[in-house]
């Protein structure tokens, strides 16, 4: 294996189609160690709702490793920043090893920092700048932000918190231009799995009755007995954000919640989709394997274009 230009093997797709499975069972055929892209699963105590399936990386010949899982606190702050830099690390330490890397998630921007090697700054928050922010609209911040930077997703300007985020985020690095990321050469080959719709929809239901059925309540529970804030779950979003309210609103019914909880599920598997295809138009390619398709065929693809690839 080369270690000058090194491989990174990525399984993306979106939730509940199978990505941890298919990445285990390519770890096991390539020397693969997998790093998890999910914005959640780094929390400890936050399990079920995040659906880490820890017990998936466990095979007759033994547990596959993962990196960036249970690594911060449920309730600590973890942004893209953090991830990269993590990524960095679980990246040079599996090659050290001697063996490959494989980057296995949902979480788009994560992914798609690695893909497109994006450099970002560790930026403070600078109350004394964002003051200054404050007499201009959102439509006059919008065009001071497309003016220091190319916009490409919508992310950054849909809510005035994110506008000025990425505006104090471009200004820390116009004054600190040294304080980047960089991500070590590489390079690329990059799978997604997809379902029909209306399978998703139906493993995205039986999912949700299972976890609730283990104790994603409990699990929650736990969460605010131990101190992590209401206000930090509901930004965690989907399971965290609805099972806080149900704990805590005695007017916010199991109904309201499994009924709330299964369409944003919902939702946000379409969302990741979409942001996966934006990647595409942006000149990313991926090859995409259908999730109904069987099993093993799709692990022997990945493998075979994975050699193919390597000794290219």
């Amino acid at each position: 294996m080369s270690t000058v230009n090194p491989l990174l093997l990525t399984i993306l797709g979106p939730t509940a189609c199978g990505k941890t499975a298919l990445a285990v069972a390519v770890a096991s055929r390539v020397g693969g160690e997998i790093i998890s892209a999910d914005s959640r699963q780094v929390f400890r105590g936050m399990d079920l709702g995040t659906g880490k399936d820890l017990d998936e990386y466990n095979l007759p010949s033994g547990r596959i490793p993962c990196h960036l899982v249970d690594i911060r606190d449920a309730g600590e702050e973890y942004n893209l920043y953090h991830f990269q830099n993590d990524f960095i690390a679980a990246f040079n330490s599996v090659i050290a090893r001697g063996n490959r890397p494989i980057l296995c998630g949902g979480t788009g921007m994560y992914v798609e920092s690695i893909v497109r090697g994006y450099q970002l700054p560790d930026a403070p928050v600078d109350p004394d700048y964002r003051k200054s922010l404050e007499p201009f609209s959102d439509e006059e911040l919008a065009q001071r932000l497309a003016g220091l930077i190319k916009l490409h997703n919508h992310t950054d300007t849909e809510t005035r918190d994110r506008l000025v985020r990425a505006l104090e985020i471009q200004e820390f690095r116009l004054n600190h231009p040294d304080a980047f990321t960089h991500l070590p050469p590489m390079r690329h080959l990059i799978f997604g799995l997809r379902c029909d719709r209306q399978v998703v929809v139906e493993r995205i239901g039986s999912r949700l009755r299972r976890r609730l059925e283990n104790g994603m309540v409990d699990e929650v529970q736990r969460l605010l007995d131990n101190g992590v804030p209401k206000e930090r779950l509901l930004k965690y979003g989907l399971e965290y954000k609805h099972l806080a309210r149900y704990l805590t609103e005695p007017d916010y019914s199991y109904d309201q919640l499994f009924d709330n909880l299964y369409t944003d599920i919902r939702r946000f598997s379409k969302r990741q989709m979409t942001w996966f295809r934006r990647m595409e138009r942006n000149g990313i390619t991926i090859h995409w394997l259908d999730a109904q398709n069987d099993f093993n065929s799709n692990v022997q693809n990945v493998v075979d274009l994975y050699f193919e690839t390597e000794n290219a």
